[in-house]
């Protein structure tokens, strides 16, 4: 009698399958009915090969080049940093135009917001305490740490008072791309539809002025924006004493809205995945690419990011752009990565991380082919630099780094009220003003870190529902969170520390 399968087979002709446990040396394993001897032991999640490699040969998964053999592999060997490595050429870049529009469901779903004068809708009611310097930063600070829950107790409707800082702000020149990139999520922020009031100081003498960024603002009620700089009040004492009195003023107002019914065209999803594992690829990311079908579907909008986490499969998106445009763009922000991070002595290959690799990721290109997963299969429908607004609907690509905090960052910054955060080893990532949901790869860490995930996608490898399944179930989970339902990272009180915005350019 065959041994029960242990092992994941993803596509056929793929030269490796992934494990279901962990396997020890001169196990039997079972692979879709091929019976084989494991040669070394091979952790969960860890690839076991199916047929023989020579060195050189490339070797597929998902049904793409992963890497290529370094060295001969034998059916049976655990497959990974020491017999697998980048090829000399990744996929082909040019492969497009086969975008088919989504339909529109007939019958949108909804979910309760806060709908803002200018039609955005909010996800959250906050107040928004945001620094142009990191001079101004605990000024900031102490302002937004004076309303405690305690204090807020008479305001139910409002979510807290959120300090906004960074480490940036001077040093840097007046004009250019470092700058542009600090203002444009600045602005974001400052905008975002779950700040329902802002106040922002500055310092007086920083290369980033306020009074530009003020003026750039949207439209509020004047009781709702305000600004302060500190060496025109005088001080840091009498900044926090003024601004405290600003919040004083916000808070009543702010406290009479309430959420109502909205369609779900009003929610913005950024896509992230941090500490990301063999079953990254497998089930949390295309459970939440199932998700972001049915929300494209609804008329919502994802985004995904990341660049140097697409790299190598960028022919999957750039085949369902819709348009050899928004195709070119998206190559052109890859290109720019290339020059980048050749430029700092580095490669793209070094993103997989230490936890990464520990989980049973190797090369960047297998790391990217579980990422775009989360794009589901619906049309690429724009591409935007960092901390742009996105304003089209449906699946678009922003370029951020892959760094979790600075991509998320960029993503708010562009609108998102929403993000959907997958990870197999165990982020706890939060984000203040949007809410977070943290989306486990398997059941043992969802089990281990129980307080930390919303939601266990493990089911999937464990047999006990499928992608589709566990993305509809999703779904309902983001129209529950967006309708108010506290994440984990909210319960656990993170959000406050993780604006990180984008650093380019000289510190001088």
């Amino acid at each position: 009698m065959n041994p029960p399968s242990s092992l994941l087979v993803l596509t056929p002709g793929d030269d490796v399958a992934v494990a279901r446990g962990d396997i020890a040396e001169g196990q039997p394993v079972n692979a879709d009915g091929l019976i084989l001897i494991a040669r070394q032991a091979v952790p969960s999640g860890h690839k076991l090969a199916l047929r023989r490699v020579l060195a050189g040969q490339r070797v597929l998964k998902y049904g793409q080049t992963i890497g290529q053999a370094t060295q001969v592999i034998e059916p049976g060997d655990h497959v990974h940093v020491h017999n697998l490595d980048m090829p000399a050429t990744t996929a082909e870049h040019r492969v497009r135009n086969v975008y088919v529009p989504t339909s529109l469901s007939n019958a949108p779903a909804t979910f309760e917001g806060y709908v803002r004068e200018d039609g955005r809708v909010g996800t959250r009611n906050y107040i928004g305490v945001i620094s142009s310097v990191n001079c101004s930063a605990t000024v900031c600070k102490h302002i937004a740490n004076a309303f405690s829950s305690e204090r807020l107790k008479d305001f139910p409707n409002v979510d807290g008072v959120v300090a906004i800082t960074h480490g940036s702000g001077c040093g840097m020149g007046a004009q250019g791309e470092g700058i542009d990139l600090l203002k444009r999520t600045l602005r974001g922020y400052a905008d975002h539809a779950n700040f329902a009031g802002v106040l922002l100081i500055g310092l007086g003498c920083e290369v980033n002025q306020l009074t530009p960024l003020m003026n750039e603002l949207g439209e509020r009620p004047a009781t709702l924006k305000a600004s302060l700089i500190i060496q025109d009040e005088g001080g840091t004492r009498d900044a926090v004493r003024r601004g405290i009195a600003h919040i004083e003023a916000m808070l009543p107002i702010i406290n009479q809205c309430q959420r109502t019914t909205v369609a779900a065209r009003h929610l913005c999803v950024g896509l992230q995945c941090g500490g990301s594992d063999g079953y990254s690829g497998i089930t949390a990311n295309p459970a939440l690419g199932a998700a972001v079908d049915l929300l494209v579907q609804h008329g919502g909008t994802a985004i995904l990011s990341e660049t140097p986490e697409i790299y190598g499969a960028e022919h999957l998106l750039t085949a369902r752009a819709a348009s050899a445009e928004i195709a070119d763009k998206l190559m052109a922000r890859i290109h720019w990565w290339e020059a980048y991070v050749h430029h700092n002595d580095g490669d793209m290959n070094n993103n997989p991380s230490p936890g990464n690799k520990a989980g049973g990721i190797t090369t960047i290109l297998e790391k990217s082919l579980g990422a775009v997963a989360k794009a589901g299969a619906t049309g690429l429908m724009g591409v935007y630099q960092y901390a742009e607004t996105v304003d089209i609907r449906g699946l678009v690509f922003m370029d951020t780094p892959g760094y979790d905090p600075v991509s998320a960052t960029g993503q708010v910054a562009g609108g998102a009220n929403l993000i959907c955060f997958t990870t197999g080893r165990g982020s706890t990532y939060g984000c203040k003003p949007t809410p977070s949901l943290k989306i486990a790869t398997n059941t043992g860490l969802f089990q281990r870190m129980e307080l930390d995930m919303d939601f266990n996608a493990g089911g999937i490898v464990d047999g006990l529902e499928s992608v589709a399944q566990a993305g509809e179930r999703l779904f309902r989970l983001m129209l529950e969170t967006a309708s108010g339902h506290r994440t984990c990272s909210e319960e656990n009180g993170l959000g406050d520390n993780e604006f990180l915005p984008w650093q380019i350019g000289a510190v001088m």
